[in-house]
């Protein structure tokens, strides 16, 4: 499995806002969009279809570098939908919940607040370990996303999250196990504050 492949088609997504920030101008950005067949809406009900945007997602990593993919993942926090949240871990743990959340599937929503019922065609977010004494937590990405992307997202939550009196916060890529940027299935990070 490799970064920017949707695992099947039929995906689409509504959290394309993120997409527009980062270093490069808005107009790059929608131009990547429309160049790959998307044309941006300013409104949230508005999906997209999943594999035309990772393909966006790989033209701005090739054009203008990684850092553009990890400030897009820290923008997700602002700009999709996550259900409530109190504590780094509960932040953590809702994550697949909100992944699953801000995409369809055959244009059914693949999480189903009423019911919680999930579908499956994305992948999954899966906190493996979080240990409070430590400040120390794992989380396993089995999603499409590049993992830059993935690295600024779960950062950010980290940082919004993080108990009181934390100072210092970071999410390295655990590059002893497989990553999908070498053709794994999964990118583990490990995560501390």
């Amino acid at each position: 499995m490799s970064e920017f492949k949707s695992f099947e088609g039929g995906i689409e997504t509504n959290a394309i806002q993120p997409f527009l920030v980062g270093s490069m101008s808005k107009d790059s950005r929608l131009a990547i969009l429309k160049k790959h067949g998307l044309e941006y809406k300013d409104d949230p009900n508005t999906f997209y279809d999943l594999q035309k945007f990772l393909s966006a997602f790989e033209e701005v990593k090739n054009q203008f570098g990684e850092m553009n993919l990890f400030l897009i993942g820290k923008a997700v926090m602002d700009n999709a939908q996550f259900p409530p949240m109190n504590g780094l871990k509960e932040a953590l743990e809702s994550l697949d919940v909100a992944y699953h959340m801000n995409h369809r599937k055959a244009g059914v929503p693949m999480f189903n607040p009423s019911t919680g019922q999930m579908l499956e065609g994305i992948g999954h977010y899966k906190l493996t370990r979080f240990d409070q004494d430590a400040k120390e937590a794992v989380m396993v990405c089995h999603t499409p996303y590049p993992s830059k992307f993935e690295e600024g997202l779960i950062l950010q939550i980290v940082r919004k999250f993080k108990p009181e009196g934390s100072i210092r916060t970071k999410v390295t890529l655990d590059e002893t196990k497989e990553t999908r940027r070498t053709g794994g299935e999964t990118c583990t990070f490990i995560i501390n504050w």
